[in-house]
C-alpha cells in the first residue's frame, strides 16, 4: 500500500514546482558530491543524499508542505527545490531553496521562493516565515533581499551553527506577490 500525499503543483512564468519523483535524486547525488553543497550540509555520499530526498517527501506527510522539485518548463530539467520547510527543532517555519549547479545565476529561486511564499501566506495563511542562511552565503543572502527579506539575527542552530535568520515581509507588506501572479 503507497502513501498518497497531496502535493499541489504551482508554475511560474519558467518552472513547475511539482513532487519529487525518484530521478531527481541523480542530479542531487551529483550536486551533494560537490562543494557547492556546503550550505545545505554537504558534501555527502550518495545514501545520505537519498535519505535527505526522502526526508524532504516526508515532510509533507508531517507537515503538509515542504519543498517542491523546480522542473524547467521549457527543458523538463531538474533545476533544484524550493519551499516551505519547518523541521522539529527549527527556529520557524521557513522558506528556503536549493538550485543545482546548473540553475545558479538564472533567478530560478528567488521566481521560486515567491511562488512559494504566496502558497504560504495565501493558501496556508501563514503571518510570518523566515530564511536561515549560513552567514557566508552570499547568493541566498541575495535571494532573500529579493525578496524583500531583511536580517532579523543570529541563531545557534543544532546541526548547521552560527546561522543568520532573515525575516521575510508579512502577507499585508506585500505588493502584487500573491499566488495569482504565478498562475
Amino acid at each position: 500500500m503507497a502513501l498518497a500525499l497531496h502535493i499541489p503543483r504551482l508554475e511560474t512564468e519558467r518552472l513547475i514546482l511539482r513532487a519529487h519523483r525518484e530521478e531527481d535524486f541523480r542530479v542531487e547525488a551529483e550536486f551533494y558530491a560537490t562543494e557547492a553543497s556546503r550550505f545545505v550540509g554537504g558534501p555527502v555520499p550518495e545514501h545520505k543524499t537519498w535519505r535527505m530526498l526522502a526526508m524532504m517527501v516526508g515532510h509533507w506527510a508531517f507537515r503538509g508542505f515542504g519543498f517542491w522539485a523546480l522542473e524547467e518548463k521549457e527543458t523538463g530539467r531538474y533545476m533544484g527545490r524550493a519551499g516551505l520547510w519547518f523541521p522539529q527543532g527549527w527556529a520557524e517555519r521557513e522558506i528556503g531553496w536549493t538550485l543545482m549547479n546548473h540553475a545558479t545565476g538564472k533567478g530560478y529561486a528567488t521566481e521560486a521562493a515567491l511562488a512559494a511564499r504566496a502558497h504560504a501566506y495565501d493558501v496556508l495563511g501563514w503571518d510570518t516565515a523566515i530564511s536561515q542562511i549560513a552567514p557566508s552565503n552570499t547568493a541566498s543572502k541575495a535571494v532573500a533581499r529579493r525578496l524583500g527579506a531583511s536580517f532579523e539575527q543570529m541563531h545557534q542552530d543544532p546541526e548547521y551553527g552560527e546561522i543568520e535568520i532573515w525575516r521575510h515581509l508579512a502577507p499585508a507588506e506585500i505588493v502584487n506577490g500573491g499566488l495569482e501572479a504565478y498562475a
